[in-house]
């Protein structure tokens, strides 16, 4: 007799979380300004409007700051802030030199989901969303965004008002931990005595971090992630409810093989995120085994079309196991861009190319558009160190090609991998050029 799993029950918030439904409201009334200023950028800078068009890079002119400002009866300054927030939380899209409205803004009054991962996206972008100290060193600043997500979580766990003290300590105890991870011992014999640090070394080490916190603690409150008041710092709740959401996400493991067979394919691939190769291809043919393969490619495929980029690459590794039957399908999504990487090596592999070779049927920009794609995936659900490697398959042969490359594709995720590879970077000169190539591509600077 067969016994059947009973699925994982899905994680619960914390006590006193509110409902999706309200956390969503929350979010629409925090990003009011930003969704209005898209709305207003959706009928006013549509092809064919006399003289309304962004700059060519994906921000406003100054005409269209001053038309729009005017239309809203607000300042510019407000309209390019709102602006800028929009674009971090997905109501705005930039592709190459031109932006438009992203599917959020089509959702937003009807989807509370799309709602909350357009707030989660301008959270993560917090360092981005508040101008950082122009007077600290850009490897303390990266330490310090590198440091903030213990600090997040502590205050998460707290459940309440924590002393500004209290996480600077914190603070100071992770960065102590960073710079010690990326402590290397040289090879090779060694002077007796090491050389005394010069001024500016011993400044970039001691500097206090107090007011880097404090930026820190400034930029998350401009989000609505966190309040400060009286020396104490409190999540709000949709703060709160984000911090857990990406607790869970790292601490609950995946689903054994054979417990999704009963899921949507979103989540199957979700299930089998951590799971080894083989298992995980056994997982694809148990789920396809219980579907008509007409359907199973088409939900396939709609998974694919999704945000996370890494049910993206999963869900083309399960229309690798159906072979044949996918053929029409994938050929019939080459077109759409966001698939058209993984479309046309399936059928390049399909067609008899080897798979280390496949690569070759795709342009340069279609490879650079992958290798965002896939560092996206390695930023959401990897370690710092796999983005770091990551940068080791990019095609081009300098990280500044690299990153001309990267801000030219026009991948929506390119702020995002790049604030993630700044962060995680341990190289500060390269840490630096990317963070600055991250600030570039948001602020649509060159």
């Amino acid at each position: 007799m067969t016994q059947r799993r009973t699925p994982r029950p899905a994680p619960r918030p914390p006590e006193g979380t509110p409902p999706p439904a309200e956390l969503a409201r929350m979010a629409r009334t925090g990003l009011a300004g930003a969704a209005r200023v898209a709305r207003w950028a959706d009928a006013a800078l549509r092809p064919g409007r006399d003289g309304a068009s962004p700059d060519g890079k994906g921000a406003l002119s100054d005409a269209t700051a001053e038309r729009a400002a005017a239309d809203l009866g607000l300042t510019s300054a407000q309209v390019r802030a709102d602006w800028d927030t929009a674009r971090l939380a997905g109501l705005v899209e930039v592709h190459g030199d031109s932006a438009r409205p992203g599917w959020r803004l089509r959702a937003w009054n009807r989807d509370d989901s799309a709602v909350l991962r357009g707030w989660v996206a301008l959270f993560d972008a917090w360092s981005l969303a508040y101008p950082e100290p122009t007077d600290r060193e850009p490897a303390a600043v990266a330490e310090v965004v590198s440091a903030m997500p213990q600090v997040l979580s502590f205050l998460q766990l707290s459940a309440g008002p924590v002393p500004v003290e209290q996480l600077l300590d914190l603070l100071e105890q992770r960065v102590t931990e960073l710079r010690t991870e990326r402590c290397e011992i040289p090879y090779g014999p060694q002077p007796e005595s090491a050389p005394e640090a010069t001024p500016e070394t011993a400044e970039d080490t001691d500097a206090p971090l107090a007011p880097l916190l404090d930026w820190a603690l400034h930029a998350l409150a401009s989000v609505g992630a966190l309040t400060c008041a009286d020396g104490q710092a409190t999540l709000t709740p949709l703060g709160s409810w984000a911090v857990w959401v990406k607790l869970e996400q790292i601490c609950v493991a995946a689903q054994s093989p054979a417990g999704n067979i009963e899921q949507s394919a979103e989540d199957m691939l979700r299930g089998c995120a951590q799971l080894r190769p083989n298992a995980a291809r056994a997982e694809y043919r148990a789920w396809l085994a219980a579907r008509p393969v007409g359907s199973a490619v088409t939900e396939l495929l709609d998974a694919a079309r999704g945000e996370d980029a890494l049910t993206r690459g999963l869900a083309f590794e399960a229309l690798r196991v159906v072979g044949a039957p996918a053929e029409p399908d994938v050929r019939a999504v080459a077109e759409e861009t966001s698939l058209r990487p993984y479309a046309l090596l399936w059928l390049a592999e399909h067609d008899g190319h080897d798979p280390e070779d496949a690569h070759e049927v795709l342009t340069r920009e279609e490879t650079t558009w992958l290798w965002v794609d896939t560092a996206a995936a390695v930023a959401d659900h990897g370690e710092a160190p796999l983005l770091v490697r990551h940068l080791e398959s990019a095609v081009q042969p300098t990280v500044p090609a690299l990153l001309d490359a990267v801000r030219a594709v026009g991948h929506p995720r390119t702020v995002q991998v790049l604030v993630a590879l700044a962060a995680a970077h341990p190289d500060p000169a390269l840490a630096k050029a990317v963070r600055r190539a991250a600030f570039q591509v948001h602020t649509g600077g060159s």
